[in-house]
């Protein structure tokens, strides 16, 4: 198995470097409802204001997650962490890119705004300060066959909204796949982990890590999807073992929340994950025990297949990556054949096969 195209490749001199996906922004026409679903998924309300909410996790960033009041549903940007002023000089400098300024909301910091090739808005951040963390239960100690750490102990986490420690990663749907993947590798210095293919080596998903040099990354942080058009795949928390992500279940469940998929482990990122629909159909994944990567891992290559999505728990429904066929949707297509060469009806022909 082999990739027949340039990208997904590496940037040996890139703009920047990404050292945290910082946050994600949405827009929503109930507040209320969008703040239900994220309490119960395990974050919380650090900072409102009459149109906006902002949300944290466990960790240390001052949130994680903006929610601003608007009368249409959709996802409104990521941000990435850079580590220095200078970062933000170089890319503010960019023909994408807005002048450095002040951030809205908790932590403070400054930012520089850019657009990518698939048209999403990309912040990049600086400067902002680090909150207390959050207490969180420990992972729980497990027996095997032969080593029994817990003795005379049982296994009793309590029943109760999961606690997100991180905002892990975001999934991307792009019309525009080789530039995109360029991009975000030129601009952010992201690394290619494992690329999925059709048979004849084009690219369809590609996990993106964070190129921390010696320090191990997560397997992702940014996955992007060949598609005909631009859209929000699903964003994901990291939780503190299987066990939280199986407790989240039962809790979500427990609420009335509509399940998407799982529990199961993943096999490209091994991570154990569940997923849900919030209010408004957007996938939001709990997941732990990923596998992490340091800079001088090389990319793997793998054939696309729907088998090839996890290695035990449910398979992964039709409806969990199947576009509606709403007239925005047939538009979008009829835009995108023909002047992108990254999208033809074989294409698209060849992804549903192999996905089916």
């Amino acid at each position: 198995m082999s990739l027949a195209t340039p990208q997904p490749s590496r940037c040996a001199d890139p703009t920047a470097k990404a050292i945290a996906l910082a946050y994600l922004s949405f827009e929503r026409p109930n507040l209320g409802e969008a703040e239900r679903f994220l309490t119960d998924f395990g974050l919380h309300v650090t900072h409102r204001s009459a149109d906006t909410l902002w949300f944290r996790n466990a960790g240390q960033s001052p949130f994680c997650h903006v929610v601003k009041e608007a009368n249409k549903a959709r996802f409104a940007s990521l941000a990435f962490r850079v580590a220095t002023r200078q970062a933000l000089e170089a890319l503010s400098g960019l023909p994408c890119a807005s002048a450095i300024e002040p951030m809205e909301g908790p932590g403070g910091g400054e930012r520089v705004q850019l657009i990518d090739p698939a048209g999403f808005v990309v912040d990049a951040v600086h400067g902002q300060t680090e909150v207390e963390p959050l207490p969180h239960r420990e992972p729980l100690r497990v027996n095997s066959p032969e080593t029994h750490p817990r003795v005379n102990d049982t296994q009793r986490p309590a029943v109760a909204a999961p606690e997100a420690t991180k905002l892990g990663h975001v999934v991307l749907e792009v019309p525009r796949f080789q530039e995109t993947c360029a991009w975000y590798a030129q601009h952010f210095g992201l690394l290619p982990s494992d690329v999925q293919v059709l048979p004849d080596g084009s690219p369809a998903v590609v996990f993106m890590r964070l190129d921390l040099g010696a320090t191990p990354a997560d397997h992702h942080t940014v996955a992007i999807v060949q598609g005909f058009a631009s859209n929000f795949g699903h964003c994901a928390y990291e939780v503190v073992d299987a066990d939280a992500v199986a407790m989240g279940q039962r809790w979500m469940r427990e609420r009335g929340w509509r399940h998407a998929w799982g529990v199961g482990r993943h096999i490209l990122g091994s991570q154990v994950f569940d997923y849900w629909n919030d209010p408004y159909g957007a996938k939001h994944e709990h997941y732990g025990d990923g596998d992490v990567f340091t800079a001088d891992r090389p990319m793997g290559v793998h054939a696309l297949s729907r088998a090839a999505m996890s290695q035990w728990g449910p398979v992964m429904p039709k409806s969990f990556i199947s576009p509606e066929l709403s007239v925005e949707n047939l538009r979008a297509l009829a835009r995108t054949l023909g002047p992108n060469p990254d999208v033809t009806l074989k294409t698209l022909l060849r992804v549903l096969k192999a996905m089916g």
